[in-house]
This record gives structure tokens, sequence and C-alpha cells, in this order.
């Protein structure tokens, strides 16, 4: 079928329909047509697909076509389809305003019941320097401001370049670049890197930009692909909508090329629930059934904004319920800094084991979650970041242990506040759990409750398994838990009610 031909469309459909109920028979409608917008009305596809895209801009849309079509036949006149268009709009507006109306009233929160979890790893948490040089820091700036001779860069994207080299004298540097100076920067030091995923070489959030199209003839240009003549081999593919295929095979690349850093990303976190078979036989018991070890890094998007259940939840729960005997890590990092060092890390670990990073989402723009270029050519990956407020200990009452966004959230709040009570540390490993780390932070507060904020459900998120465990290292101290109520759901379905329940949870930590 034409798709620019909706009354065409519509025979065949009602043909399909008929045969299928007459035969009880199976019928394929092979519509052609094209995707005007890209993943979403705010993304623009021709990043990444220029030549298509230039098609696509040139064409009418089917509505206009349509139009065209009743008025030049003489079906209708022209201030006809204007009032039936008005009319069509009104009603979109009124149905969205009802169900806007209707939802601005969100239930009661529930009572915040606390959650049951596993117990603590023994084991100890090892953290290596693994800090760049300036020197190669600005490398991999300046390779983004290295475009081949007669490239077009997309008009969108020449600002991204030149704020990279920008960032790498300068800092504020963001999370996509900071990814990429870790890649970049094991590279350069003969380490391979490999990244698929279902939009990987973008970004789901348009983000990492690690291959740029020429917006004439659709050439790509890879930046780090460009560094030096005797770097490491990087490879990034946008791999086909399987979670369990093309994380199998990513696993299966990591067991044979110890040598590469290998990472599998999910478009959104709670998409890996498709791969849940390999997650459960192989990335977290496949060294204790056979002795395989594997350094796979699964890059999980996660976090709570108001896009809705299937959109907010990389399950956190699940691969802490999966911890045990050392078998693998699992991470939020909560800057861009802070995620290099992990991966870097990573990179260089002896003994291999799987990690488990949960990324963000609304932190990869965040200004207040940028990082220095200090912070990137010295020291290395802290599983704990202490309080950064400048508090006096005696004057604390409060020590909020958080993970993950939610600690921007919380900054936010207590900068508007101006509470000098309350200190707020960012727990970025969450196993193997950095016991010593976490009571040391603790301790520097001698009268101060002990509270763990999540954005998460009670009966997920950290809480299941940090709950349990956090009295045993904490002489005894129960920790207070806030959180959204237990629920079947990872989140609202409503942005509005997703904004009730966040202003109620900040509020409640800080009460």
């Amino acid at each position: 079928m034409n798709g620019d031909d909706p009354e065409a469309v519509v025979r065949v459909a009602q043909l399909a329909f008929a045969f299928r109920e007459e035969f009880k028979k199976d019928v394929v409608v092979d519509l052609v047509c094209y995707r005007r917008r890209g993943h979403n009305e705010g993304d623009d596809p021709s990043m990444t697909n220029p030549l298509m895209y230039n098609l696509i801009e040139q064409k009418r849309s089917v509505r206009t076509l349509y139009m065209e079509s009743l008025v030049g036949r003489g079906d209708i006149t022209q201030d006809e389809y204007d009032a039936i268009n008005a009319g069509f709009q009104a009603k979109l507006e009124n149905t969205f305003n009802e169900v806007h109306e209707a939802l601005s009233k969100p239930a009661e929160l529930q009572a915040r019941p606390a959650g049951i979890g596993t117990t603590a790893s023994d084991h100890p948490v090892v953290s290596r320097p693994t800090a760049i040089s300036q020197q190669l820091l600005e490398l991999i700036g300046d390779a983004h401001n290295n475009v081949p001779p007669g490239f077009s860069v997309h008009p969108k994207l020449q600002q991204l370049l030149a704020k990279r080299v920008e960032m790498s004298r300068e800092g504020g540097i963001d999370w996509g670049f900071g990814e990429l100076l870790a890649f970049g920067s094991l590279l350069m030091e003969g380490k391979p890197v490999r990244l698929a995923g279902q939009d990987a070489r973008r970004g789901t959030f348009v983000q990492r930009h690690a291959v740029f199209h020429d917006r004439v003839n659709g050439q790509e240009w890879m930046p780090l692909r460009n560094l030096s003549e005797n770097q490491a081999k990087f490879w990034i593919y946008d791999s086909l909508l399987s979670e369990y295929a093309a994380m199998g095979f990513e696993y299966g690349y990591s067991v044979e090329n110890k040598d590469a850093l290998t990472l599998w990303e999910a478009q959104f976190g709670d998409f890996a629930n498709g791969a849940q078979t390999i997650i459960d036989e192989f990335i977290s018991s496949a060294e204790q059934k056979w002795g395989q070890t594997s350094g796979l890094v699964l890059l999980l998007p996660h976090g709570y904004e108001g896009q809705g259940p299937d959109h907010s939840s990389a399950r956190i729960e699940r691969y802490l319920q999966l911890c045990a005997q050392n078998n693998m890590t699992v991470a939020q990092p909560s800057t861009p800094a802070s995620h290099f060092h992990l991966l870097r890390q990573q990179a260089y670990m002896e003994n291999k084991r799987p990690l488990i990073v949960f990324a963000p989402k609304s932190m990869l723009r965040l200004k207040a979650a940028s990082s220095s270029v200090a912070d990137f050519t010295t020291g290395g990956f802290r599983p704990v970041i202490t309080d950064e407020q400048g508090l006096n200990p005696a004057e604390v009452t409060k020590v909020i242990f958080c993970s993950g966004k939610v600690y921007w959230d919380l900054l936010a709040e207590s900068q508007k506040r101006g509470a000098r009570n309350t200190a707020i540390v960012r727990v970025e490993q969450l196993y193997p759990t950095p016991v010593d780390e976490i009571k040391a932070a603790y301790e520097q507060y001698p009268n101060a409750e002990l509270v763990w904020v999540q954005d998460e459900p009670a009966n997920q998120g950290p809480w299941t398994y940090i709950g349990l465990f956090l009295p045993k290292y904490m002489n005894g101290q129960v920790a207070k838990l806030v959180s959204r109520p237990a629920s079947a759901s990872p989140a609202a379905g409503s942005a509005k009610t997703h904004a009730a329940e966040q202003a109620d949870l900040i509020a409640r930590a800080f009460a």
C-alpha cells in the first residue's frame, strides 16, 4: 500500500479484515510509508539519517496531500476543510484539558513501609587511581575539532563540537563528553573499547554523538578513531531491537576478549528485562558455575522524571538481589567524572567481573552535575562521596544517604532552605557495598540520625538491600526510609502525579 493514499489504505484494511473473518487466515498489509518525526516529537532524526530526512523534509504531509485531493475533485471546499480541522484541534485541546484536570488531584500518598533485603558483602571495595593527564584530555577534546576536509557537519551539532573543545580546557564537562574521555583515554593507552546498544552511536537521549553524519552525503566520521596512529580499536554499533540476542553476544565477546572494555547499553534501563535469562544464567553466576569470567558493562538508564512506568526504573533491586560472593559490581555514579573513573577502573580490573551501571537521563545535561577538568586529572573512583556543603559536624542532626539523581534534588532543596543541619552523602557503588566508607561518613556527625532517601518505591530500588545491613554496621542505628509508597508498578503513569509525589518525597526528607 501507498501510505500517502488514505482511501486506498482504508479499502485494503477493510478487505484484509473481511478476508480474515471469512477464511480465518492471517493477512499481511505492506504499508509503504515513512516516519516524519524521530524517536519523539523533540527528536531530530536528520542528525543520524541525513539523506533520508532531506527527502522527507521536502514531502508534504499525508494530511496536506489528502486535503488537496478532496478540494481538487470537489468533494469539499477549502473553507469546509478549515472548519473541520479547527473543530478537530478544538476536540483534542478539550480532551487534553479534561484529562489534565482529572489528574491534577492525585490520590493520597500511602504510608511508607520499610523494606527488607539481603546482607552486606564482606568483600573489600577496590578503588584505583584512574586520572589522566590534562594533555591527553585536551587531545581528546581537539579530536572533535578535527573535522575531515569537505565534511558537512549538521548545523545542530556544530556547537556541540566546539563545546567539547571548550570543556576540555575550561571544565563544565557533561556526561556525554566525560564518557568519551574514558573511552578515548583507554584507546590511547592501548585498551580496545566496544559499545553496542539500540541507539548507542548517538545515545538514546542524543547525548553521546560518538559518530557524526555528513549532512549532504551521509558519510560517517568518528573522532575517537582518529586520536593517533597507534591507538587501540574503537567499535560502536547500533544493535537490533533484541536485548536477549545483543546482550548475549556482547557477553560472549567480553569472555573471549578480556583485554577490551566491552559495554552493552539499554535504550531504557528496564528494557534489559528482555535479556533476563542472560543476566540470571551468565552475568551473575557464570563464574561460580563454570569459572567463566567476564568484564561486561551494562549501561542501564535509570531515573524518576515523570516518564511513566516503562521509562523510569532499571530495577536496581533485582541486580542487588543477585549480588553475592563478589560476583559483580553495581554502581550509580552521580557525576560525569565519577562515571569516567568507574569505567577506567573496570577496564584495568585484573580479576574480571561484570559491572552494572545505572546511568542517568536528566543528569546528562544538568549543569549542577557537570565536572571540572581537575576531576579527571586527579584521583579515582570514590564509592562514597561525603557531604560537600561545608557543614559544622556538631550542628548536623540528620545524615541523608542516597544514590543517583535524587542527590541533586536533595541538594537543590537544601540550598533553597538554607539548611545547615542536614548532611547529604552519595553512595556511588552499591555492591560490593562500601561499608567502611559509609560508616566513616556517618561517624563524622555524632548527633545525627540516619536516613536513607530514594525516589524509587519502598519495595524497589536500593532500600530492599541497603535497609537490612545498615543496622549491622552502624552500631545498631536503624535507618529511617524516605521513599515513594510500595508499588506494583515502577512509577506513576502521570507526570502530574509524579510531580506531586516528588515534591512530597523531598519535603519529607527534610521534615
